[in-house]
């Protein structure tokens, strides 16, 4: 599978290869070697052979309840993701969220979609929440309200992939702010990428702490440990 990914997003081109591909954005050929998980740790989404809770998560057990991901972060779906977060190519939101529920969906009863929120000077310099996007297709797909204003970023953090690993944490801690009361309420939190797990953990802490009962992350593509 070679080529690029265009600038544009025509239909009848596929944006990795530029070959025809009807009224999709993937060719059938570009489609086939997406990188899905097989096999993953049910809390933290992390590549597992049996897909038994890890012992990381078993150890040190995470705020959020369970984690789903569609895809590794491999190649050509870290391009398409860095495409759609940085190139502003909003189409690729449809494709990751009609690619994740076709492949996982919406099972277990949830009361609210929530993206995970950017800081307002994020916001204003990228001009979308790329999370906020993928939820909305997510949350006419699963039929589940989707409120990206239920909870606030309230600290613009350094980014996380310039962090080692064990400070990434620290860096997010009181990063969330939620007013609302979500006594009982079953959340499940959408995000591009999902790396340590530090950030959507951080959120669910902060989801967790104005009453919801479950927080599930619905993620389209999960890194490996070592990343």
């Amino acid at each position: 599978m070679g080529g690029k990914i265009g600038h544009t997003l025509l239909a009848q081109d596929c944006v990795l290869c530029q070959a025809a591909s009807g009224e999709k954005l993937l060719c059938e050929a570009c489609a086939r070697e997406l990188p899905f998980v097989a096999s993953a740790c049910p809390r933290c989404a992390a590549p597992s052979a049996d897909a038994a809770e890890c012992g990381a998560c078993i150890a040190d057990p995470p705020h959020y309840d369970a984690s789903r991901a569609a895809f590794v972060y491999a190649f050509p779906v870290d391009a398409l993701i860095q495409s759609l977060k940085y190139g502003g190519q909003l189409a690729l939101a449809g494709l990751f969220a009609h690619e994740w529920y076709q492949r996982i969906g919406a099972t277990g009863r949830f009361d609210l979609i929530v993206p995970l929120p950017l800081h307002p000077a994020r916001l204003a310099e990228r001009g979308f929440n790329q999370a906020a996007e993928i939820a909305r297709v997510l949350a006419r797909l699963s039929g589940v309200a989707m409120d990206a204003r239920l909870a606030r970023r309230v600290r613009d953090t350094a980014a996380q992939t310039m962090l080692p690993w064990r400070e990434r944490a620290t860096n997010v801690r009181g990063a969330f702010a939620c007013d609302a009361d979500l006594g009982g309420l079953n959340i499940a939190v959408v995000d591009d990428v999902m790396t340590t797990g530090a950030t959507l953990d951080e959120f669910a802490r902060t989801l967790k702490k104005s009453g919801a009962a479950r927080v599930e992350n619905w993620v389209m593509a999960r890194t490996a440990r070592d990343v």
